[in-house]
C-alpha cells in the first residue's frame, strides 16, 4: 500500500479509500446488495491485511447501519489512532421535520449520533454529503465549524456540487475564520469525466484532496457492458448517471486491461491514481476479489498510450450525480 497527504492536511491516508455503503444488516433499510455484519468484517479485515487506513461511511447507509458494522470492526481489529475514519451527513435519517439537511440543527445531531453509532469520540473527516439548497451555508458552515472546535472532527469535508458552490463555501470559511473544507468526494471515474472542466482544477488550486465516489462506475468498468447483476437490476440512482454510448469506452477499458496483462477495474484505477489530483478513490466492495483488484491497482504504472486510448472515447455528458 502506499500512503500519501490528505490535501493540505498534515494526515496520511492510503491511497485507496474503502467504501462501506454496502455494509449494512438486512432489514435496516439499505440495498439488496448490501452485506450482513459477518460478510462486511471479512472484507474490512482484508482491507486491513492489505494498507488500507482510510474508510468511509455515512450516517443514511442501511439507516445507520453501516456506521455500527464499521465501528464494531475497526473497534475490534485496528488501532483507532492510525485509522482515518469519514462519515457523512445530510440525508433523511427519520420522518418530520429536521430529520435530515445541513442546518444548525440537523448536523448537531447528526454528530453525535453517528459518534454512537460509530462507537468514537471523533471522527477523523466529517463531509457534507450533497449542497442543501435550503440553508445558508454560512449556517452549515459555522455549525461544522462548531464540530470540529469540539474535537468531534479533525477536518471537514464536502461531495458532489457545482465549483462555484465550493468556491463560495472556501471564501465564507475563510472571510469567517472558520474551519475549511479539505477533501471533495466527487463523481469521477472513465465514464463520467465533467469533473475535469471545473472542480478538479480548482481543487488543484486551493490543495484540496480529491476522493472521487464510484471510481469504477457502479462496476460497470469491471466487466462487460451487458452483464447484469444484482446491483444493476436494482440501482435506480445508477441507472441514472451512465449512457448506452459509455459502452464505447467500457470495451476500451477490457482491450487496454488484457493487452497490460491487468483487469479492467485495475486499469479503471489506475488511470485515476496517475492523475496528480486524485487522492484516493472510494471503492466499494462486496466480493474480496474486488478489493484485491482494489489494492494491486496502487500503482499508477499505466504507460502514456494506455491513458490516450482509454481516453478517446469520451464524449461530454450532462451533470449527474447532483442537481
Amino acid at each position: 500500500m502506499r500512503y500519501t497527504k490528505f490535501g493540505p492536511t498534515g494526515m496520511d491516508v492510503s491511497v485507496i479509500c474503502l467504501g462501506c455503503m454496502s455494509f449494512g444488516e438486512p432489514g435496516r433499510g439499505g440495498h439488496p446488495w448490501s452485506l450482513p455484519e459477518a460478510a462486511s468484517r471479512e472484507i474490512i479485515r482484508q482491507a486491513l491485511d492489505g494498507g488500507i487506513n482510510f474508510f468511509d461511511t455515512a450516517n443514511v447507509y442501511s439507516n445507520g447501519s453501516s456506521e455500527e458494522i464499521v465501528g464494531r470492526a475497526l473497534a475490534d481489529m485496528a488501532d483507532r489512532d492510525e485509522i482515518v475514519l469519514a462519515t457523512k451527513v445530510h440525508g433523511k435519517m427519520r420522518p418530520g421535520p429536521n430529520g435530515g439537511g445541513l442546518s444548525r440543527k440537523a448536523i448537531l445531531s447528526e454528530i453525535d449520533h453517528s459518534l454512537e453509532r460509530l462507537g468514537t469520540d471523533y471522527v477523523d473527516l466529517y463531509q457534507i454529503h450533497r449542497w442543501d439548497h435550503e440553508t445558508p451555508i454560512e449556517e452549515t458552515l459555522e455549525a461544522l465549524d462548531e464540530v470540529v472546535r469540539a474535537g468531534k472532527a479533525r477536518y471537514i469535508g464536502a461531495s458532489s456540487m457545482f465549483a462555484w458552490q465550493f468556491a463560495k463555501a472556501l471564501a465564507t470559511s475563510d472571510l469567517g475564520g472558520l474551519a475549511r473544507f479539505v477533501s471533495m468526494q466527487d463523481h469521477y471515474n472513465l465514464l463520467y469525466r465533467e469533473e475535469e472542466r471545473e472542480m478538479l482544477p480548482l481543487c488543484a488550486d486551493q490543495e484540496i484532496a480529491v476522493i472521487p465516489w464510484s471510481p469504477l462506475a457502479r462496476g460497470r468498468l469491471t466487466r462487460p457492458w451487458d452483464a447484469a447483476t444484482a446491483r444493476t437490476e436494482t440501482d435506480e440512482f445508477g441507472a441514472s448517471l451512465y449512457r448506452d454510448e459509455d459502452e464505447q469506452i467500457v470495451a476500451r477499458a477490457v482491450e487496454v486491461a488484457e493487452r497490460l496483462g491487468r483487469s479492467p477495474a485495475q486499469v479503471g484505477l489506475a488511470w485515476l491514481l496517475s492523475n496528480p489530483v486524485i487522492t484516493a478513490p472510494i471503492v466499494g466492495v462486496t466480493k474480496a476479489e474486488h478489493l484485491a483488484d482494489a489494492i494491486a491497482a496502487v500503482d499508477p504504472d499505466l504507460p502514456d498510450d494506455a491513458i490516450a486510448a482509454l481516453e478517446e472515447p469520451y464524449r461530454p455528458h450532462p451533470i449527474a450525480g447532483h442537481a
